[in-house]
């Protein structure tokens, strides 16, 4: 069993920066195991906004974060970070981290796929 814990959320202005972190209690090294960052915000399906392989160079980015999110790995800590800069009205949303194996042609976005989630860290950006 994996622990996630998130840190790092809070309110903005909008065109502001976060730093989310997630602590894994475990850290699995692997080409196909990955750790993500999901957001969800009320009424809306869980939507995945970037994902990193823990051994490797594998990033991928949602259109809607493409620019102004960086996802980055700090292996030696088991942790995983979220950079967000430029942040818009409509990044407000419960953060979520998630970790697990997937595999070749899994959809890194799909929370399904995903077997360890965290309790999440609320982002609110104001206009």
């Amino acid at each position: 069993q994996v622990q996630l814990v998130e840190s790092g959320g809070g309110s903005v202005q909008a065109g502001g920066s976060l730093r989310l972190s997630c602590l894994a209690s475990r850290y699995n090294y692997g080409h196909n195991y990955y750790m993500a960052w999901f957001r969800q915000a009320p009424g809306e399906e869980r939507e995945g906004v970037a994902a990193i392989s823990t051994l490797g160079s594998d990033i991928y980015y949602s259109d809607s974060v493409k620019g102004r999110f960086t996802i980055s790995a700090d292996n030696a800590k088991s942790t995983v970070f979220l950079q967000m800069s430029s942040l818009k009205p409509e990044d407000t949303a419960m953060y979520y981290c998630a970790a697990g194996p997937l595999g070749t042609g899994s959809d890194r976005f799909a929370p399904s796929e995903y077997m360890y989630w965290g309790q999440g860290t609320q982002v609110t950006v104001s206009s």
